[in-house]
């Protein structure tokens, strides 16, 4: 699958792994993921869920560029948890994606090597149950024009692969769209309007 310019490789839903040593189970579940503060929700929750797991150990890595990214070892031996987890999202090279692992002790001490070993099964086989998709970055846009420039504003967007997230129709109509960083050009053609006003916010989540 190649990827040009802002294409980026993720998950389309959330995906689970398992793994079982000497009595210890892994559950990992690899979730859609673009912020921080999302990741923290799915996590706690996680721990509501499973209370009675002694780690919840967890990795993400976020953004097109795939510089935002961290790990966590929640209580396990120092790097056995969150950097093999993190290395799977790596090997994969996927992004915008939490994995989660949850650990339920068995009794007996699996040691570094074998902490590593399971935390990186576990994270690797919810990679491998998920369903690896080519996305791309969006733009954020915002058109201000009256009523009478709909069929003209309306003919362009039919161009591009838009999605309107918000749209208000009277003397003024306001319409907000998400698209393509690829389908820029259509942009150029709506500015080309009179009277219109548009609005860029930037690339969207």
């Amino acid at each position: 699958m190649q990827q040009t310019g802002t294409t980026y490789l993720t998950i389309a839903a959330m995906s689970e792994g398992f793994y079982k040593e000497k009595g210890s189970k892994f559950l990992a579940f690899a979730h859609p993921c673009t912020n921080e503060e999302d990741a923290k929700k799915i996590i706690q929750q996680l721990r509501k869920e499973h209370f009675q797991a002694v780690h919840v150990c967890s990795a993400f890595r976020f953004g097109s560029d795939k510089k935002k990214y961290r790990s966590s070892d929640d209580g396990e031996p120092s790097n056995s948890a969150g950097p093999p987890i993190l290395g799977q999202l790596l090997s994969f090279d996927v992004t915008n994606v939490l994995i989660a692992v949850v650990r339920y002790y068995g009794g007996t001490n699996l040691g570094v090597g074998g902490l590593i070993n399971a935390y990186k099964t576990a994270a690797k086989e919810a990679l491998e149950n998920a369903t690896i998709i080519e996305q791309e970055d969006q733009y954020s846009i915002e058109l201000h024009f009256d009523y009478n420039l709909m069929p003209a504003v309306m003919s362009i967007m039919k161009q591009a692969s838009c999605k309107i997230t918000d749209q208000q129709f009277e003397l003024t109509c306001v319409l907000k769209f998400i698209m393509p960083l690829s389908q820029s050009s259509i942009l150029e053609k709506l500015k080309d309007l009179d009277n219109i006003k548009v609005i860029e916010h930037g690339i969207s989540e």
